[in-house]
């Protein structure tokens, strides 16, 4: 699974800022890591210099194979809990989405139990 971090122009971040986002989603989507071909992520502060409260926002666009992206926002007061909440939304999202790939068909059906 690749991680592509962005930022915008009004987000300050080194590059131990970008690691460690990337560190932190590469953790958080680890167990779907062999479904997800790539996750871009995308910081951004909203309002630049004015502050403001939730106005930094992180967006998660993860790629699984051989479907369309999947894409999650996050707001918060800073930029990790930011990505730490489009994390854990992602997760919920692939959970909810691989579960109903994997359970869709091919159980037993209760009209074909023989009967006693």
């Amino acid at each position: 699974m690749e991680i592509l971090v962005n930022t915008g122009r009004a987000v300050e971040g080194d590059q131990g800022l970008l690691d460690a986002a990337r560190e932190r989603i590469a953790d958080v989507l680890g167990r779907f890591g062999d479904r997800i071909t790539r996750v871009e992520v995308y910081l951004n502060d909203e309002n630049g210099d004015k502050g403001g409260a939730d106005d930094k926002k992180c967006t998660l666009e993860a790629r699984p194979a051989g479907q369309g992206p999947v894409v999650v926002t996050h707001k918060a007061a800073t930029i990790e809990q930011a990505y730490d909440g489009a994390a854990r939304e992602m997760v919920s999202l692939l959970s909810s989405r691989f579960g109903r790939q994997r359970d869709v068909k091919g159980g037993e059906s209760i009209r074909h139990i023989p009967a006693e």
